[in-house]
């Protein structure tokens, strides 16, 4: 039985080339193309495994897109379960202009499902035998699938006693903010909303974060502030904040699901949560210093957390 599942309802074969100049109207002839499964919960079981842990990955896939994914992460030596659906799942393309250095990422939307198909992933999770310690639900939802699904999932999570992490955005994480959600990893844009307000100040955030709490709406906020690092609110730990060092940024690509990964690792050891967030940031500012949509690298991510530890 896996301590850790993550849930992926939108997932993505990713994509992504080399170009020399990307110009309008020029037939741009690309590099060889390369391929990765994506998808918030995928991304965070990649990095948990290249972070010596194991999870096991829920998704839903269909058609020949969703095949390769599959196989790409029996590939990667991670484990996985799919449900199955009708519409073939999406596919996102990343061009990288050599020229630049500059990024250019497109993202497609998903494609709509069933609820027969989203239901599969709910009624599997209320009856598993072994209940996993903890489930990680990230990324967007699929149209077709309702706003309040991970809502649904954080009633499953109260009932079954494990412990829900969302990492999520937009009504669907208003909307499953309360009871049974046990960590949340909002910016301060999704702060302010889950505090009824249009805008925060740095001067505000660390009351707007004792509010989301005071309300119930998670028992671990954890803020991600970009660059400088993430600020965790708790009513056991109160607020604290963790500054990464400046490293040489290559892409920011895949650090917010590298920063989860993180930390159920080191939730999963019994850490504080002052060192949960201190080795997530350790982990999602790894994944800054590598190219493309790469995760954290072990051992990057360790020489990192060392020097957190050394700079408490």
């Amino acid at each position: 039985m896996h301590k850790v599942l993550t849930i992926t309802i939108n997932p993505a074969l990713d994509k992504s080339t080399h170009v020399q100049r990307v110009l309008p109207e020029k037939k741009l002839r690309c590099d060889e193309p390369t391929f990765e499964p994506g998808g918030g919960g995928i991304n965070v079981s990649r990095a948990i495994h290249k972070l010596g842990g194991s999870s096991c990955a829920w998704l839903l896939s269909g058609g020949p897109a969703g095949e390769k994914l599959c196989d790409l992460l029996k590939k990667e030596g991670v484990e996985y379960w799919s449900g199955k659906t009708r519409s073939w799942t999406r596919e996102n393309l990343m061009v990288m202009e050599d020229s630049t250095g500059d990024q250019f990422r497109f993202g497609m939307p998903g494609p709509h499902i069933a609820e027969s198909e989203w239901q599969q992933v709910l009624d599997k999770l209320e009856k598993l035998e072994q209940v996993p310690e903890y489930v990680v639900a990230s990324g967007s939802l699929s149209p077709g699938v309702p706003d309040d699904f991970y809502l649904q999932m954080a009633v499953i999570a109260h009932k079954r006693n494990f412990k829900l992490i969302l990492d999520t955005s937009g009504e669907a994480l208003l909307k499953a903010a309360g009871e049974g959600l046990y960590l949340i990893k909002p910016n301060l844009g999704e702060l302010a909303k889950l505090a009824g307000k249009e805008h925060i100040s740095a001067l505000e955030q660390e009351a707007f974060a004792m509010q989301v709490l005071d309300e119930g709406k998670c028992k671990v906020l954890v803020v991600s502030l970009g660059p400088r690092g993430a600020m965790l609110a708790s009513k056991k730990s109160g607020i604290h904040y963790v500054v990464p060092p400046t490293v040489k940024q290559l892409s920011a690509v895949g650090a917010g699901d590298s920063m989860v990964a993180g930390m159920v690792m080191s939730l999963l050891k019994g850490c504080s949560l002052e060192e949960v967030v201190r080795y997530g940031v350790a982990a999602g500012t790894a994944a800054t210093m590598t190219p493309g949509s790469e995760l954290c690298r072990k051992e990057d991510t360790e020489a990192i957390y060392q020097w957190l530890m050394e700079h408490r």
